[in-house]
Parts: structure tokens; C-alpha cells; sequence
């Protein structure tokens, strides 16, 4: 290995933890806030990138309609609820809440799809379309057994990931797709070519990180949040809803699929399940990082995207298995120092 191989690798593990990073960090951000571990996170990411491809080619992208699916049911579960509490006003609410928003985005992504607008306007329907996903998942399958354990929460995760996955297969079909570069071109540092897509997905991962820590830091929906994580009883007394709360960090959740999907949708053939593996290693990462602390999983991911760009290089059928097993010794050091504690 010579000194331009050895920072062709080490650039392409930046860009990979890069999305790691961002995946990592939302993991954390859901866990503390819900105590889920987001499993469909990574199909989030694969459906925003499919999204944006079908909007390029001028398609309207089938994924509106598992927005109006996930909206309809959760219209329905919202009308139940408030039937049994014999509420017309929430029953009103519920519906202008769940399905007027998304009709809306159905009628625009039909209406202006076909005109071609452009890559911002594409960015644009495809944040419109997916992001909403994220608190429809939540309402859908968490929403109803937020109080259940973790190990329960986990197993509505994996269900939530499968459905996503087999309705990602009807939806978008077993071809892959790739999006157009939204910056063409590289440049030049010393040895080293470096595309101008590739400081894309870094700068804006770590632009991206530094608003999130801003946000938790000095906005007052960040430390509501943050309190939800600390203490979710606590919090509910001082007037702060788990509900909500869940709904924001599945929104936010999904609001950084949508960005990861669009950064690396130009550099890889995406396919309705390719962001199982992407999301799984982001899980790496958040672990490696105690899923509890984001520097630690920023830090971790970079670290992971390092491991795998050279694990690619020497042994490349074995890349996958030695970023998965990285995460064996962790957990092993942490079982041995490690109390066990009982949940709340």
C-alpha cells in the first residue's frame, strides 16, 4: 500500500462515516427520547434516495402512496381512540391532523412532478413526501406500546423494518436506481482527487451535527427533548408529552434519512433494501458510542467507515464481517463492567 492508496481509503472511510454518523446520532437521539431502537431507520434512508431518482426521471414516485397508507391507518386508529373517549373535537382533529397534510403533498408531488422544476424542487417533494413518514411510523407501530419494555419496543423495531422492506419491494420494485451528482467535478489536494459530491456529504454531515447540538443546547424543543431522554416521568409532570416528543424524534429521524438518501443516492445504486445495511452500521457505531452519547458516536462512526474502507482493501468478501464483529469486543468490556440494573 502506497501513501495515495492509503488516503483514497482513508477519504472514502470519511465519507462513509460521514452517513454513519448522521445515522448513528439519530439512533441515539430516538432511543433517549422513545427507548426504540430505530431498526427502519436505514429504509427511510433507501426510500428518499428512490424517491429522488423516480422525481428525476419525472415519475411520480409510488412512495405517496405508503404516505396515504400511513396516514390512513393512522386517521383510523386516531378515530377509534377518540370514539371510545366520545371526543368529536378530537375525532376532527385527528383527521384534519393526519390526512390534510398528506393530501396535500399527494397533490403537489402529482401536480408539479411532471414539470420538471428542477433539483431543489425534487429535494423539496421528496422531504415533503418522506419526512411525514417518520411520525406516522411512530403513531402506527410504537405510539400504541410506548410504555412496554425495551426488548418489546425492539421487537415492534424489527416488525416496523420487515413491512417497510416488503412494501418497499411492491412499491419501488427489485431494480436499483441512482440519482444525478448535485455538484459535478473533483479537485486536486496534494495526491489526493476529491469530487466535489464527496465534500458535499461530509460538510453537510458535519454542518448538520453542529445543529443538532445546537438545537438540544438552545432552542426549548431541544431541552424538552432532552428531558424526555433523562427522565420520560419527570418530564410528563412539568407538562412535557411523550407523545409529542416521540413524534418530534421520529420526525427529525426522518428529516436526516431524507438528507442522508439525497447524499448518497448519486454515489450508489440504491435499492429497496439497501438501507438495512446502511442503518445497521450506523447501529455499530451508536453502540460502539454507548447509544447514549453523541460525540462518542460521531467519533465511533468515522471510525467504522475507517475500518470498512480498509477492511474493502484487504479483504474485501470479509469487509461486512469484520465491521459487523468490531462490536463484539465492546459489548463484551461493557458486560464485564457493567452492573445490571433493573428498568423503570
Amino acid at each position: 500500500m502506497n501513501s495515495s492508496i492509503f488516503l483514497f481509503l482513508l477519504q472514502d472511510g470519511a465519507i462513509n462515516g460521514a452517513i454513519y454518523a448522521l445515522l448513528g446520532v439519530t439512533l441515539v437521539l430516538v432511543f433517549t427520547v422513545t427507548r426504540v431502537i430505530l431498526v427502519p431507520q436505514g429504509d427511510l434512508v433507501a426510500f428518499a434516495g428512490l424517491t429522488l431518482a423516480a422525481l428525476e426521471a419525472g415519475v411520480v414516485p409510488q412512495s405517496v402512496w405508503l404516505l396515504a397508507t400511513l396516514a390512513g391507518i393512522a386517521t383510523v386508529m386516531d378515530l377509534v381512540q377518540a370514539l371510545k373517549e366520545r371526543s368529536i373535537s378530537k375525532a376532527l382533529r385527528a383527521t384534519l391532523v393526519n390526512l390534510v397534510p398528506a393530501a396535500i403533498v399527494i397533490g403537489g408531488v402529482f401536480l408539479l412532478t411532471p414539470m420538471h422544476l428542477g433539483s431543489l424542487a425534487n429535494m423539496l417533494m421528496c422531504a415533503a413526501i418522506v419526512i411525514p413518514m417518520g411520525p406516522y411510523v411512530y403513531r402506527v407501530v410504537f405510539q400504541p406500546v410506548a410504555d412496554a419494555s425495551v426488548l418489546l419496543l425492539l421487537i415492534a423495531s424489527v416488525g416496523g423494518h420487515l413491512a417497510l422492506t416488503a412494501l418497499g419491494l411492491a412499491i419501488f420494485g427489485p431494480e436499483g436506481f441512482r440519482s444525478t451528482p448535485l455538484f459535478v467535478g473533483s479537485m486536486k489536494i496534494g495526491a489526493l482527487t476529491v469530487t466535489y459530491q464527496s465534500m458535499l456529504v461530509v460538510t453537510t454531515a458535519l454542518f448538520l451535527l453542529a445543529a443538532l447540538a445546537a438545537f438540544f443546547g438552545r432552542t426549548f424543543v431541544g431541552k424538552a427533548l432532552r428531558a424526555s431522554a433523562i427522565n420520560q416521568r419527570g418530564a410528563r409532570l412539568v407538562g412535557v408529552s411523550p407523545r409529542l416528543s416521540g413524534r418530534i424524534a421520529f420526525g427529525m429521524a426522518a428529516a436526516i434519512a431524507v438528507v442522508s438518501g439525497v447524499l448518497i443516492a448519486p454515489m450508489t445504486t440504491l435499492y429497496y433494501d439497501s438501507g438495512f445495511i446502511i442503518g445497521l452500521k450506523g447501529f455499530v457505531a451508536a453502540i460502539i458510542g454507548g447509544l447514549g452519547a453523541y460525540p462518542a458516536t460521531v467519533f465511533a462512526a468515522f471510525g467504522v467507515g475507517v475500518l470498512e474502507a480498509f477492511s474493502a482493501f484487504w479483504a474485501s468478501a470479509y469487509k461486512e464481517v469484520i465491521v459487523f464483529s468490531s462490536i463484539l469486543p465492546i459489548l463484551l468490556w461493557r458486560s464485564w463492567r457493567t452492573n445490571p440494573h433493573e428498568e423503570e
